[in-house]
């Protein structure tokens, strides 16, 4: 796992790099022309639900939505930085991969034979390329170790054999391309002079190298369980998806709200279809984002031969993309909810700091649990909890730790704990959605639910 903490890394910065941007185009889209505008398309939406039928009012809703998702600034910009952190998380390794330090070694003209087809073998399988340099001398090889000038130095030894000399002591825990080469090239050369000292023929040193190892059988089956890496990736992009759309949500009813729009719209559909509109548009604008994501991960990840993906199983994507849908749909009525609580933009980061706290905590632990290996009894608890199973259950997946039925069970209970929450959100909503002025209080909604 520790191989992956960089590309952990470059998603976290992207992460904070999206929510700085969409904060700062989020005010800018609050000036006085947008609004103005807003309430153009306010009313020309409003003159086509009067004149439309009752049972097409949440469709014509939810396009409306849809449509302001589509074109506006935050939705092109935040897709094109999330696009281009997919594609660095993608090339970068590849990139890495295909451009290895080429491997330099110096040999004493007398072992060249020996020490070119060794050095092609070492790095072959290190992922690298090697050259081998003829030296006059053993001075000559050593001075050009100590210059840099190449990787190791084949000499005589004071016994007539074969020594491999490198400038520093080597790292036993390092996995570099260097390291491996170097150990690899060792390995083959005392394979050489051992055969040479038994006195084996080239053909017979020949066969001897090409012994295949015996076929290695299991009594269990192969695992199916995908990569750590795979996992993490799912959470990721979970996270960053979740905390994207429900701020689009939250901060979209409340400029309504600060506008005066909602009041336009609301003369002509009730205030539960116009928030159960607005939750599917912008719903169907963020699974168009994330289809475009994946889409363009797995074409990019295909055309550059990158194996971060390589493993993935379709039951570990398909739990992911089901509890990304569930995660929004319980999120979106609180964060809607709390969005028509607030008058001003300046009220908005006050209400979404509490409501992120689940989805951070989740995220977390995931996170934690994914790099132990191990998850413990408590995040088992947390995959039937509806605000941090979209997090855990998928993980619990990809470690093939649950049965079908617990997953079922997990899905069933956030199903019910989103249809409670979705008729607490449109109380709350319509309650407040018209009160302008000053903010809606945590404590006023014992009163404004009292008279549901």
């Amino acid at each position: 796992m520790t191989h992956f903490v960089p590309y952990l890394v470059i998603a976290v910065s992207a992460c904070v790099a999206v929510f700085r941007v969409r904060r700062r185009l989020a005010r800018a889209a609050n000036s006085n022309t947008n609004t103005a505008r807003r309430a153009r398309r306010a009313w020309l939406e409003h003159d086509r639900i009067t004149a439309s039928p009752r049972a097409h009012e949440l469709g014509l809703v939810a396009g409306r939505e849809l449509r302001e998702r589509l074109r506006g600034r935050m939705f092109r910009v935040g897709t094109m930085l999330m696009l281009a952190a997919v594609a660095a998380a993608i090339v970068i390794p590849t990139l890495h991969k295909n451009h290895a330090t080429p491997q330099k070694v110096g040999a004493i003209s007398a072992l060249m034979p020996a020490v070119q087809p060794a050095a092609g073998a070492a790095a072959a399988g290190a992922g690298t390329t090697a050259t081998v340099i003829s030296e006059p001398d053993a001075a000559a090889a050593r001075n050009a170790l100590r210059a840099g000038q190449v990787t190791a130095a084949v000499i005589d030894g004071p016994d007539g054999l074969p020594i491999l000399l490198v400038n520093k002591p080597l790292d036993p825990k390092s996995t570099s391309a260097t390291t491996q080469f170097v150990h690899t090239l060792a390995l083959t050369l005392g394979e050489d002079v051992s055969f040479h000292a038994a006195g084996l023929t080239p053909n017979q040193a020949a066969q001897v190298a090409g012994t295949k190892p015996l076929p290695i059988s299991s009594l269990q089956g192969t695992s199916t369980k995908p990569p750590a890496a795979i996992s993490a990736i799912g959470i990721i992009l979970i996270f960053m998806m979740l905390t994207q759309y429900n701020t689009w949500t939250l901060i979209g009813v409340m400029e309504e709200k600060s506008s005066r729009v909602a009041e336009v719209l609301l003369s002509s559909v009730r205030p539960a279809r116009l928030l159960t509109g607005k939750v599917l548009g912008i719903g169907v604008a963020a699974f168009a984002q994330a289809g475009l994501i994946v889409t363009f991960a797995l074409i990019l990840a295909k055309s550059v031969g990158s194996t971060l993906l390589h493993g993935s199983e379709p039951l570990a994507v398909a739990a992911s993309l089901t509890w990304l849908l569930l995660g929004y749909a319980f999120y979106c009525w609180v964060y809607a909810a709390a969005g028509s609580m607030a008058a001003r933009r300046d009220q908005v980061q006050t209400l979404a700091l509490p409501l992120s706290l689940p989805i951070l905590f989740g995220y977390a632990i995931s996170l934690a649990t994914i790099t132990s290996g191990t998850p413990s009894t408590f995040y088992r608890v947390l995959a039937y909890l509806p605000p941090t199973a979209p997090f855990a259950m998928p993980t619990l997946v990809g470690f093939g730790g649950v049965t079908w039925w617990q997953f079922a069970a997990s899905v069933a209970i956030s199903i019910a704990a989103t249809l409670a929450v979705a008729r607490f959100a449109a109380v709350v909503y319509r309650k407040s959605i018209l009160r302008t002025g000053r903010r809606v209080r945590v404590r006023d909604l014992v009163t404004l639910t009292a008279g549901r």
